[in-house]
This record gives C-alpha cells, structure tokens and sequence, in this order.
C-alpha cells in the first residue's frame, strides 16, 4: 500500500471479548503506537495516534462481549494493515474503500474474505471481482431509487444478528446440526447483504 493512500473502512462487523481488546492493546504498543483507552458502561475506546491525527477504536459492549462499530479513515499505512489483518483474522465483515489519486477501490468483505471488488476512475465503474451472481444493473438500479432496498438492508441485518446470536448458542452447546445449519443462513444472509449495501 502506498504510503499516501487513505483507506476508509464502513459498516464493521468485528466482535471481541475482553481479553482479545487486552491483546489488542499490548500488539498496538508493541507497534510502536502512543494510545490511550477509556470505557463505560456502554462502550470501550481505544485512541490510537497516528502522527498528528487520533484514531478513537469505539468497541460497543454486547450481550456476550464487545463489537466493532463506526466508520474509521486512516492515512498510517501500518495501522491500515494491521486493520485488515485483524479483519481476516477476526473473519469480520467490511466495506473498504482505498482512495489512490483519482481512483477509489472498494472491496466488499464477508467473513474476512473479499466477495467484490470495484474500481471507480471518474465517472466510470468496474467489477474487477464478484463471488456468486451478480444483479443486472437494471435490477441495482431499481433497488437504489426505491425504499424497498433500505427495508431489506434493514431486516437483512435483523436476520443476520439473530442468527450470529442463534449460532452462538449452538456453539455453547455444541449442537453440529444447528451450527451448520446457521451458517449455512448466514452464509446466504451475508451475501445478499453484501450486495444491497454496495
């Protein structure tokens, strides 16, 4: 990544227990980073600095640990790695966006995998990569102009905590046949997701 680029990084889905926010914080000092922290009882934030600007981690408490929420721009390519590194690792969900000169690149990630990649110069669009089907440009349009696609990202996000929290369960219990059977949905939900937020 070249050191001028900005990478902006949407809609996370990370989520985290305690002890890996600790680990979290020990692998950032031992970066290199000056940090700060601070929480409540409602949300935990790790402030990283990066130079002259702050980045705020803001980490929402949950039910059953912690996730990873907001919109972050970063410009320290170190930081930028080790963002994406913790996305694949954590098999986290994102939308990124690389911006270069006069181009932006736009990589939809599910599950810490990249499911579509696009490249916008100008005025101009291209799908450099797309895993499963892709919607016609009519039918993207469509979707676009009416609420009927908000409604959809809405109760398609509904969907997909239900069934992360429907799979946590069956992983407490180590139920194999509902684990499956979650993942297969989520795996389905995701998708579709992935494509009405693009």
């Amino acid at each position: 990544m070249n050191k001028n680029d900005e990478v902006e990084y949407c809609n996370l889905e990370l989520r985290f227990d305690r002890q890996h926010i600790q680990d979290l914080i020990k692998d950032l000092i031992q970066e290199g980073y000056s940090l700060y922290w601070s929480e409540n009882e409602s949300i935990f934030v790790i402030s990283v600095r990066t130079g002259r600007k702050l980045v705020k981690l803001r980490f929402q408490r949950i039910k059953d640990g912690y996730k990873l929420v907001g919109d972050y721009m970063i410009r320290d390519a170190r930081l930028s790695e080790w963002m994406e590194k913790l996305i694949g690792d954590m098999r986290g969900h994102a939308i990124v966006k690389r911006f270069r000169d006069r181009q932006i690149i736009i990589e939809n990630i599910l599950f810490g995998e990249v499911i579509r990649l696009v490249e916008i110069s100008g005025y101009q669009q291209r799908v450099l990569y797309q895993k499963g089907p892709l919607l016609s440009d009519l039918e993207l349009t469509k979707l676009y102009y009416s609420v009927e696609g908000e409604e959809r990202i809405l109760q398609c996000r509904v969907d997909v905590d239900e069934q992360l929290d429907r799979l946590n369960e069956a992983l407490k219990v180590k139920d194999q046949v509902l684990v499956d059977e979650c993942t297969r949905k989520l795996t389905f939900l995701t998708k579709e997701l992935g494509m009405l937020e693009w």
